[in-house]
């Protein structure tokens, strides 16, 4: 199936911080960019890096339980990306996230690292994560992947 090329950038929205991972145009290599400090300027900080990298659209990681049902992280994923998606030009999709934190802290171990010293490189991995599942999806099923977030200019 095919791709649609663009430059997305993976979000996961946490409470202190919101790890931020970006691919190519052609959606063949994922790469982290960077942690964002959660905050007032948070989402100002991410539309400059949709620009600089030439975001076609924004990846939000949603947390559901492991069951698939919502939980506090949840509205809380949600209402970031709408907050996102209403300040944005660019697209704004929500993807199951499930587990790419515990994946992102795995991989670290597995590498070697202390992964309480490495929570802000742990943020972009689960980014990363999120971004190359959204990327698999769209891949796998020729459609885009998740919930488009419909931007609200109220």
């Amino acid at each position: 199936m095919t791709l649609r090329l663009g430059v997305r950038l993976g979000i996961d929205v946490g409470r202190v911080r919101i790890g931020v991972a970006r691919c190519d145009a052609e959606g063949s290599v994922v790469v982290p960019v960077s942690t964002v400090r959660r905050g007032a300027d948070d989402i100002a900080q991410l539309l400059r890096l949709g620009v600089e990298h030439g975001a076609m659209e924004f990846v939000v990681g949603l947390p559901l339980s492991l069951s698939g049902g919502s939980t506090a992280s949840t509205a809380d994923a949600r209402d970031f990306a709408e907050e996102l998606a209403a300040a944005s030009e660019v697209p704004v999709r929500l993807v199951d996230e499930r587990l790419s934190t515990v994946s992102a802290q795995r991989s670290l171990r597995d590498a070697g690292q202390d992964v309480r010293r490495s929570r802000p490189v742990i943020d972009q991995v689960a980014a990363t994560i999120i971004l190359q599942h959204a990327l698999d999806s769209e891949r796998g099923r020729g459609q885009p992947p998740g919930e488009l977030i419909v931007r609200n200019e109220g």
